[in-house]
């Protein structure tokens, strides 16, 4: 590597640490070759390759993570790259031996992503030794009959079920593909496992994710009810959260949604930019007091409907004769906290491309707000009897999206 692209390879490392990413590369795409990934297609957002993490690479990348002081709120993530492709990092060679020393030689907290390629000993061992210092969040998926379609290329069944038997798993996340998947997924790692959290849910296909595999994604959603009923009445002992798509998370959040629109102050012509998670909500409880600008979320496609995940190109197609248009800051809150949208737009380019509008930011909308208020929200209580047994649940559900 010429002096030049390792001026450029360290650049790229150390963004990843400012955001408290440990930026360990596997060199290639990621060889689990999930169907429902959403890493599947990452045109929307600059990425840069990156070789495969050395011995060299890893002392440079811990120097520069020691020279940060310690937050106790703060945890480091393994798994979730900003500027690199996301991959499974467990498959890197190395990847515990950094893990354990990341642990040993600071007093900084990991949280790890992964389907579960870690030695189960080691892993757990590790969590024995550092109670407290590791969040591994585990994406089981399925462990029944469509887990071959999903995951062809995953850990076996009994390989996570190995992971799960012991202290290291914090969550698990698993989902609802049909009759006596969810539910049944649930009774077996709460069965071996009485301390993680269950993160259960539904996947939402993006435009790129094939037909077969959205088919099933959509099924999934079809009988998320049913199955969340199932669990529901099962009484597990673990804390049960649940991810739902985004319409329901916003009717959940319907008070503060309400609360926080009527905070802005709008006046009733102006325009204001939302998905079509919060225009639901807006238009059964608050219809008239603003024109709402609905942005459908083009970008990822699919039934993505969420205006976290808008970017200023779905907001630009939908800008016409508008003089004032309102933006909840959420858009422009990538993690390097530089006015950018998850694509990497920045705000100042956007507003470039029309001169002729005026663009006002919503602070109060913002990045913070919609994760508090989703976990918040997000336990399986709050579903079955806040949103499945709501009288008002199934007029919400009848709103619909203008042209």
């Amino acid at each position: 590597m010429s002096i030049e692209n390792r001026e450029f390879f360290l650049k790229i490392l150390r963004k990843e640490i400012n955001d408290r990413k440990i930026p360990i590369s596997l060199g290639k795409t990621c060889p689990v070759k999930c169907s429902f990934c959403y890493e599947q297609d990452i045109s929307y957002r600059q990425t840069f390759d990156m070789p495969l993490t050395t011995q060299e690479d890893w002392e440079f990348i811990f120097r520069e993570i020691q020279a940060v002081p310690t937050r106790e709120t703060e945890s480091w993530i393994l798994g979730g790259n900003e500027y690199m492709e996301w991959t499974d990092l467990a498959l890197h060679p190395k990847a515990l031996d950094w893990i354990e020393e990341f642990l040993e030689k600071t007093d900084k907290k990991i949280t790890i992503f992964s389907v579960g390629y870690f030695d189960p000993k080691r892993i757990n061992r590790l969590a024995e030794k550092y109670p407290g210092r590791i969040n591994f969040e585990l994406s089981v998926i399925a462990l029944g009959p469509y887990r071959q379609q999903l995951m062809p290329k995953g850990p076996s069944i009994d390989q996570v079920l190995k992971v799960l038997d012991g202290p290291a798993v914090a969550s698990a996340n698993f989902y609802s593909l049909g009759p006596g998947t969810m539910s049944e997924d649930a009774k077996t790692i709460s069965k071996i496992n009485q301390n993680c959290l269950l993160w259960m849910g539904c996947l939402t296909p993006l435009k790129y994710i094939d037909e077969k595999t959205t088919t099933l994604m959509r099924r999934g959603k079809q009988f998320l009810p049913d199955e969340s009923q199932k669990v529901y009445d099962m009484n597990l002992p673990n804390t049960q959260m649940i991810h739902t798509e985004s319409d329901i998370t916003a009717f959940l959040n319907r008070n503060k949604i309400i609360k926080t629109f009527d905070a802005c102050e709008l006046d009733k012509k102006d325009w204001v930019v939302m998905a079509g998670n919060v225009y639901r909500v807006l238009n059964m409880f608050r219809r008239g007091r603003a024109r709402f600008l609905y942005v459908p979320n083009e970008t990822l496609g699919g039934d993505s409907d969420c205006t976290t995940l808008l970017t200023f190109s779905d907001v630009a197609k939908r800008i016409t004769h508008q003089k004032v248009v309102h933006l909840p800051r959420v858009i422009m809150e990538k993690s390097s906290n530089d006015e950018r949208d998850i694509s990497g737009v920045s705000f100042d380019d956007f507003k470039d491309r029309f001169p002729q509008v005026r663009f006002k930011v919503l602070n109060r909308v913002n990045s913070k707000l919609s994760n508090k208020k989703l976990y918040e929200k997000g336990y399986l209580k709050n579903y079955v009897e806040d949103y499945l047994r709501h009288p008002l649940s199934k007029k919400f559900e009848r709103v619909a999206h203008p042209n």
